[in-house]
């Protein structure tokens, strides 16, 4: 099963940006990650079994691309929190406490080591279920489990350090 890019990008556009700028934290460099994606897409003569399985691909393929672009010379070390919320998927109006929050949560993830943070973001933000991440990412279920366990620990620990000196 081929499906055609332009078809491909109207519905996995964000999805994919969103797993590149988890690992890459720049929306410059996650959006060369998603140009580069499709473009493997559309030069490989890959054939997919079904929708979830080209998904699938596609999502591998970016967090590879944004990986190898994280190890790269020019790589940013920092981004804006501006920036982060941009790149957030909802752009709704929310109140100053629960952007606060949200702006807390955003950069507590985004400290967290790059295999914990990609398991997070494909659990919470594009709610993949542990399976489908373990397919994606090329790991058993039990180690997804246990990366998204690490990860909440390193989250609930981060949180309550902030909260012991409020």
């Amino acid at each position: 099963m081929r499906e055609p890019v332009e078809k491909l990008i109207e519905q996995y556009q964000k999805h994919i940006f969103a797993a590149a700028f988890s690992v890459c934290r720049n929306i410059a460099d996650a959006d060369d990650v998603v140009q580069d994606t499709f473009l493997k897409y559309h030069c490989s003569k890959k054939e997919f079994s079904s929708h979830e399985h080209m998904k699938a691909w596609l999502l591998r393929v970016a967090i590879n691309k944004a990986k190898d672009h994280a190890r790269s010379f020019w790589k940013k070390n920092t981004v804006s929190i501006e920036e982060l919320m941009t790149a957030s998927a909802d752009n709704e109006e929310i109140s100053p406490a629960r952007k606060d929050e949200r702006i807390r949560i955003l950069e507590d993830v985004m400290k967290l080591p790059t295999k914990y943070r990609i398991v997070i973001h494909l659990f919470y933000y594009d709610e993949l279920s542990v399976a489908e991440i373990a397919k994606v990412l090329g790991l058993s279920e039990g180690n997804v489990k246990t990366r998204l366990s690490r990860a909440r620990n390193m989250l609930r620990n981060e949180i309550l350090e902030v909260e012991a000196y409020v």
